[in-house]
């Protein structure tokens, strides 16, 4: 009885047999798969890939009513590392010997599970999106060996068969970088050998980010005094989402202060925190990134895509680019 789901009135609503297998979870190419599911208790659409001792999951779901997901693997199971990445909605984890751990948007933790047994609450909602990247246990031991504090605290526990968390207290907000490096991952169009090496690299790249947070918010690098309720931290991400619906006319900092909610001082010492940089620095960077897309992608006119960008000249949107990328928007265009 690997995977079964229930509802409130704990009626089975649907029961899954078949899961990964420590084979498959070895393989030395790349297996894909690509599903969608759709009950009457909700939908979703999801993609796996997995080579090597690495399993890679993302996608979406939508919830029509409270679920409880239980899960029992076999006791020949592979036991996993998991980094779990939540882009939309929030559910509750029950783990053996471990107390309720919620998560909710824009939140991420590392966690192990040596027991094989988890259970968890899905309230209602209309979207859950997540991405999750799992090492096999021997495979996550090889790559944390001499690789500083915070790793070989990790696999010590995890050589233990201990219950691991790397936030103990809370999960930590998703950051920028990490947020680029989800979206490579999704993203990703090369194929073969060339594929699996980029797809490690970039995990690995996500496990050096959270490591590093974790240790900053260990040292206290973040002083007290700015730092961000669970509110305010949504009221953030907020702030950024109406900042991304319109670059080319962007609303001011007190315009935007005032739509999120928050003053301005926490309005920037929250993108300060949660980003790494400014609320202005960050718009500038996503206008890039998009530049970037747009030139690849499309056959625009340099000037089209400067205004369509909120750029006051076509000069001042290359000055910009060279400086980001080290490469004039021409260049770039015609090296693609």
């Amino acid at each position: 009885m690997p995977v079964v789901i229930t509802n409130d009135s704990r009626n089975v609503l649907h029961r899954e047999d078949k899961l990964l297998t420590s084979q498959e979870l070895l393989s030395p190419r790349i297996i894909e798969e690509e599903m969608k599911m759709q009950f009457a208790f909700g939908t979703a659409s999801f993609r796996e890939m997995y080579f090597d001792g690495l399993h890679i999951a993302f996608g979406h779901a939508h919830v029509y009513e409270n679920l409880n997901v239980a899960v029992e693997l076999a006791p020949d199971a592979p036991t996993m590392v998991s980094q779990h990445f939540v882009l939309q909605g929030n559910f509750m984890s029950n783990l053996p010997g471990k107390r309720n751990y919620n998560f909710s948007r824009l939140e991420h933790n590392l966690l192990y599970n040596p027991t094989l047994s988890e259970n968890a609450q899905i309230k209602k909602q209309d979207t859950i999106e997540m991405v999750s990247l799992s090492f096999a246990r021997d495979r996550f031991l090889e790559f944390a060996e001499n690789n500083g504090r915070v790793m070989d605290r990790l696999a010590e526990q995890v050589a233990g068969n201990k219950l691991v968390f790397l936030n103990q207290r809370n999960n930590q907000p998703i950051t920028l970088q990490m947020l680029k490096v989800l979206e490579e991952i999704r993203s990703c169009q090369f194929i073969g050998g060339i594929k699996k090496l980029f797809l490690q690299s970039k995990v690995l790249e996500l496990l050096a980010l959270q490591c590093e947070q974790y240790e900053r918010s260990e040292s206290g690098s973040t002083p007290v005094s700015t730092a961000l309720s669970a509110t305010d931290r949504e009221k953030v991400y907020y702030a950024r989402d109406l900042l991304m619906s319109d670059m080319q006319q962007p609303p001011s900092l007190r315009e935007l202060s005032r739509l999120a909610g928050l003053n301005e001082f926490k309005l920037k010492a929250g993108f300060k925190q949660v980003f790494d940089t400014t609320v202005f620095g960050y718009l500038n960077d996503q206008r890039l990134d998009h530049a970037r897309e747009l030139l690849l992608q499309q056959h625009k006119p340099l000037t089209d895509i400067a205004h369509e960008l909120g750029y006051s000249s076509p000069q001042h949107f290359s000055n910009a680019f060279s400086k980001k990328f080290g490469i004039s928007p021409g260049r770039a265009r015609h090296r693609q």
